[in-house]
């Protein structure tokens, strides 16, 4: 393969960060689309390309387009260059000289723009929901990190404005370009996939404290907020408030549910547990239980998947 060829696709599988996509963003569409393969009599062939176009639309949205327009932002404010960059810190294509920042976000830009013109292409022909739901991933991506809204920057608008509709949607796009409806089971999936995916975010955030509060403008999580309104102890602080809040959504679940309940509730226990018993000034500590995390989340969305 020719040398430019294989450092385009170094540098793309660098900005896309497919691990982090896989285990947050591609289990949210099983959960969404094994039932509909598994307990609904619908044609495979067509729920098989909706999946495929699902894991494009993901790769293009959650991995290439969030991270150029973060990675871009995080720059111009200087908290990745202060980040100690193991998960957290971004892609470090800018950091590594992978690709410039005025590059970079170009490609955030262009992205941006070509899905937003694909959503419209597919409204003037009838597919609303397909629309919806592009128009939906480029707000979630643009608003986390771009002005003048920027929410990550702010406690709780980065996670419940940008983060959560973006998670949740997608947990709901099987179904609802399949059925045209949106079951319970389905909701539920979606909330708590979400919920689970913000609750990581939070540990994510923590080995960056220092250094959102070193940028340009203060890059105000809701980690550091809690830091700056309780002390340094209660960085874990947002993470376990969402861990709990998934331990509640068990009895939303209830008896008609009752094995996904169960997994639930369990599942927010143990969470809570490897939470608590992390060393949270210790980066490599946080960024080990981060990944425990990663793979509970993978766990989570598989389980609610199978028990419908």
């Amino acid at each position: 393969m020719n040398p430019s060829a294989i450092l385009l696709l170094k540098n793309t599988i660098r900005l896309l960060r497919p691990i982090a996509v896989i285990t947050s963003s591609v289990v949210i569409i099983f959960s969404g689309v094994f039932p509909l393969f598994a307990y609904y009599d619908l044609p495979k062939g067509v729920l098989s390309a909706v999946s495929l176009l699902l894991l494009v639309g993901c790769f293009m949205i959650h991995g290439a387009l969030t991270h150029a327009l973060n990675d871009y932002t995080d720059y111009l404010s200087g908290t990745d260059q202060h980040s100690p960059a193991y998960l957290s810190g971004g892609s470090r294509v800018i950091q590594e000289g992978r690709i410039a920042p005025q590059t970079l976000k170009w490609i955030g830009y262009g992205l941006a723009i070509g899905l937003l013109v694909i959503a419209g292409v597919l409204a003037l022909l009838g597919y609303y929901p397909l629309a919806l739901l592009l128009v939906i991933g480029v707000w979630g991506a643009a608003s986390y990190s771009m002005p003048p809204l920027r929410f990550s920057y702010i406690p709780l608008a980065g996670e419940w404005l940008s983060t959560f509709p973006s998670a949740f949607f997608l947990g709901l796009a099987g179904v609802w370009i399949m059925l045209g409806d949106f079951p319970e089971w389905a909701v539920q999936n979606a909330v708590i996939n979400a919920l689970y995916c913000i609750a990581w975010v939070m540990i994510h955030h923590i080995p960056d404290l220092a250094a959102d509060q070193q940028a340009s403008p203060v890059k105000r999580t809701s980690v550091v907020w809690s830091v700056d309104m309780f002390g340094p102890k209660y960085s874990s602080l947002p993470a376990i408030v969402y861990m709990i809040l998934i331990g509640l959504c068990a009895l939303w679940l209830g008896t008609d549910r009752l094995w996904a309940a169960i997994g639930v509730a369990v599942i927010a226990i143990v969470s809570i547990f490897l939470i608590v018993r992390t060393d949270i000034q210790d980066a490599e500590q946080v960024t080990a239980c981060e990944k425990k995390l990663l793979l509970i989340a993978m766990i989570t969305a598989i389980w609610l998947g199978i028990f419908i």
